[in-house]
């Protein structure tokens, strides 16, 4: 080539959405590394460097700390002064390194969970342009809840989100008031919580020991 000739030009490359995906992930990657603090990051190293079975024994004996483990009544926390449809606020509940997310579904029901994936501790993002009502999300290793139910849709978790019970006030501000182990009925886990110090709640709810669960005992003797 003389030094008088100019190479073509380049052709002007148009959008690629494999491209834009990858920038969507990227970005949720980034969110969900902001929600997790360098003490969540040493946890999750500690969990599996001893390899990925020793991990999952520690889990299974109760040995790492899960969401919602405590028997202890938490106490009450505002969330949010208020929460739109299709909006979603993280904060920590019950303890200060329990990381949870609350949503308003686009009908205005209220849910609450961990923000934390079952699979290896990653933060799950609420993600409301996946799905018909949204998904929760963890960007880490694809995985997928129902934002209604908290079940696994997709991915490697192993287990549904541990719940968070939500409350709304009348000024329509969001209160977190209890939590709920992986796959725990409700009343279960709020019998558990709230059974001893609040017993007018626990004969509301029935729970084994409460003077209305033992009615139909007494009636049949």
């Amino acid at each position: 080539m003389s030094l008088t000739e100019q190479p073509p030009p380049a052709s002007t490359p148009g959008p690629d959405p494999d491209g834009d995906a990858a920038a969507e992930q990227l970005r949720d990657r980034i969110s969900a590394d902001s929600l997790t603090t360098r003490r969540d990051y040493l946890r999750i190293v500690a969990t599996v460097s001893g390899g990925l079975a020793v991990g999952g024994v520690g889990v299974a004996a109760g040995i790492l700390h899960r969401h919602g483990d405590s028997e202890k009544l938490p106490e009450p926390k505002k969330v949010t002064d208020v929460l739109a449809p299709g909006r979603s606020v993280a904060f920590r509940f019950p303890g200060d390194e329990d990381r949870a997310v609350a949503v308003r579904l686009a009908d205005g029901t209220l849910v609450g969970y961990s923000a934390v994936c079952t699979h290896l501790a990653c933060a799950v993002l609420w993600r409301e342009d996946r799905g018909p009502e949204g998904e929760l999300y963890c960007p880490c290793h694809e995985g997928v809840f129902d934002a209604r139910t908290g079940e696994v849709t997709a991915g490697p978790p192993p287990r549904p989100l541990p719940r968070v019970f939500l409350t709304e006030q009348a000024d329509g501000s969001v209160w977190a008031i209890g939590t709920a182990r992986s796959g725990e009925p409700a009343k279960d886990a709020l019998c558990r919580q709230f059974g001893d110090s609040h017993p007018e709640f626990s004969q509301q709810l029935r729970c084994p020991g409460s003077d209305h669960a033992a009615e139909p005992e007494r009636k049949r003797t």
